[in-house]
């Protein structure tokens, strides 16, 4: 029997485990990607791992999240992160130079080797046939130091693609009807794969769009094909030579099957606060508009920018919309320049951001209260926009542009009629503007070894934790629903972001979108009982940041007990040693409140043994049937406290 696409990149880079869904594999990692809110841990992490040099054959660290210096705090951590790629042998990629997905894809993606990046977009990079997948700090940092990366090996989600997107409709649609089908837990524990005769009609980057918030659907990454668009792709970018083709084999076949026949999309648009929460456009237009925000890693193309300028050309946007533009790389704004698209951006009354994130992890363009704001971002989580009561919309470009036209939420291909515009052949430039200006290649290793690193005020030490007691008996200090996030365990936004590298203050910030009380409640008991937090389903959904994971602990989380987690969250709790556990019968959630006395005995003994385990509730007298599904290798971690001492010994063997 053929093997697909997914199946091939992983045979290629199997050194642990056998292919068996769910049985826990190891991958050689080729390249890494980590970002500055994330990447100051990483670094961290490398330096308690003891490591010389990077032991990958590329690995980039990228400036894009934490931009706003409205003090000294994110600076600091830019010197610092410049400091440690110099010193351990990484690439550096400025603050202005770009999004990391979209910049590394340019720069650095090659087909058939794996990628894994410490933010949870990194599958984006499956649009060039490489199997991209988005892990915690740690993990980033293990690959680094030349670590296989352990996962479940996922189950092979093939959809398949007919037909072409009608004028007015964009890759974005595509997605988004992903996610109305299958919602934000469709795809965990699942590789997502596009084939089909439609894929063809799909550019390198419209496939980024898709593969990019494969993410939202949970899944384990997306790839597609490597075939003629990714070369063509490759050509523009003057790496031609880097092509590789790849294909599944004509008799591969998949675990799971969808069908989308992409002539049949229409405009769809997410409402606030849930990625899959999608109704068509249609449905809710005439809703008023106060902001609408154009880019981001979910929207990073050329062509994305191209056909917002297209639309908006000749025509001032409503006068009651602030009509914001971030452009995705340094390269990108150079080639909507040459083409003219910035200036008819800028005629139109548009804001051109500096190249990075931005308000996508709510670091500026907070909307106002009670006010919508459309975007062409991957997330909607609540507050993740930097405004507690938020209220923000996830659409196309061409959608986000209709309704910056109009003032409210508009199908485009009403708008289109109404101002009688025609559906555009864009003519995008066939060689990019390539500047590598802004990327610092490491030194050789023996210049590298006398680089000293350079750490501001802001930047602390990595905590200590101590190992997994043999009894845990702890108050539930939190009980949660379903698909609660690491934004509302750990916040972004222009007030907590700074801190990453300061976990004592960042710990301040922790759960207070959904308890302000949390932290303090939480240092009462730390240094004597610890706690326990109680969730729903999709537990630790979004963003890769292990700091959900590490602020939680610090404050002395021992274990959460969860109907399911998100695959990272999952991972990073274990990496700083919570006992991560599900109910064997999900109803037993509602047998527990905030403030029960819960106890686990034995764990040194049991959890070694075996997957279940007793949760006694010493407050009503009940017991529980719970469950971890921890591979040897993570139970040894937790009982150890976590990751970093084992790594440390073990890092040369």
């Amino acid at each position: 029997m053929g093997h697909t696409v997914a199946q091939k990149l992983i045979a290629a880079h199997l050194v642990d485990g056998d292919m068996t869904p769910g049985a826990e594999i190891g991958l050689r990692v080729d390249q890494t990607l980590t970002q500055d809110a994330t990447g100051t841990l990483v670094m961290q992490e490398l330096e308690a791992l003891g490591l010389d040099q990077a032991r990958t054959d590329v690995s980039v660290q990228y400036v894009d999240h934490n931009l706003l210096q409205a003090d000294e705090k994110n600076a600091e951590d830019h010197v610092y992160l410049q400091s440690a790629c110099r010193r351990f042998g990484i690439w550096f990629s400025k603050a202005g130079n770009g999004v990391s997905h979209p910049t590394h894809m340019q720069r650095f993606g090659v087909p058939g080797a794996t990628l894994a990046g410490s933010d949870s977009h990194t599958c984006a990079a499956g649009s060039l046939g490489m199997l991209a997948i988005g892990v915690g700090g740690l993990e980033a940092a293990m690959a680094i130091a030349g670590r296989p990366l352990y996962l479940r090996m996922p189950q092979i989600w093939g959809v398949h693609l007919t037909g072409e997107l009608p004028p007015w409709c964009s890759a974005k649609d595509v997605i988004l009807e992903m996610l109305r089908r299958h919602t934000v837990q469709g795809g965990v524990n699942r590789i997502i794969e596009y084939h089909g005769p439609g894929v063809a009609t799909l550019s390198a980057m419209d496939r980024h769009v898709i593969a990019n918030m494969g993410a939202e659907l949970g899944a384990t990454t997306t790839v597609f094909p490597s075939d003629e668009a990714v070369r063509t792709f490759l050509r523009a970018e003057q790496r031609e030579n880097d092509f590789v083709p790849l294909a599944a084999d004509p008799d591969a076949s998949y675990d799971v099957t969808d069908e989308i026949d992409l002539s049949a999309i229409e405009p769809l648009i997410a409402k606030p606060s849930a990625p899959d929460k999608v109704v068509p456009v249609r449905e809710v237009a005439g809703t008023e508009v106060s902001q609408v925000v154009v880019g981001s890693s979910a929207n990073p193309g050329l062509r994305d920018f191209a056909i917002t300028a297209h639309m908006v050309r000749g025509h001032q946007t409503d006068s009651s919309v602030s009509f914001d533009v971030n452009p995705s790389s340094r390269q990108i704004l150079s080639d909507m320049t040459r083409m003219g698209a910035t200036t008819s951006l800028i005629h139109s009354g548009a804001r051109i951001h500096q190249t990075g994130c931005l308000g996508c992890i709510g670091m500026g363009q907070a909307p106002a209260v009670g006010q919508n704001s459309l975007r062409t971002f991957p997330r909607n989580f609540p507050g993740r926009s930097g405004t507690p009561e938020d209220s923000v919309w996830l659409c196309s470009p061409e959608t986000a542009a209709a309704a910056a036209l109009t003032g409210v939420i508009t199908d485009p291909r009403d708008v289109a009629q109404q101002l009688g515009l025609t559906y555009p052949d864009l003519a995008l430039p066939e060689v990019s503007s390539v500047n590598t200006a802004m990327l610092s290649a490491p030194p050789p290793p023996e210049e590298a070894r006398t680089e000293e690193l350079v750490k501001g005020p802001n930047i602390s030490a990595l905590p200590d934790f101590p190992p997994l007691p043999d009894q845990i008996q702890a108050p539930v200090l939190l009980r949660v629903g379903d698909d609660v996030s690491t934004d509302e365990i750990s916040p972004a936004g222009a007030a907590a972001l700074p801190f990453r590298s300061n976990v004592p203050k960042l710990a301040e910030f922790t759960f207070t979108r959904i308890d302000p009380s949390y932290p303090r409640r939480a240092h009462e008991v730390a240094d004597t009982t610890g706690h326990i937090v109680i969730g729903g389903r999709n537990y630790g959904q979004g963003s890769s940041r292990e700091h959900a994971a590490i602020t939680p602990r610090y404050l002395g989380l021992r274990a959460v007990v969860a109907k399911s987690f998100a695959r990272i969250h999952w991972q990073n709790l274990a990496n700083f040693g919570i006992l991560a556990l599900e109910f064997q019968e999900p109803s037993d959630y509602d047998r527990i409140a905030a403030g029960d006395i819960l106890a686990l005995d034995n764990l040194v003994a049991d959890l070694p043994r075996t997957s279940e385990l007793t949760l006694r509730n010493t407050t009503r007298d009940e017991y529980y049937t719970v469950r971890h599904q921890l591979s040897e290798r993570q139970v040894n971690a937790v009982l150890a406290g976590g990751q970093i001492p084992f790594l440390a010994q073990h890092l040369d063997s």
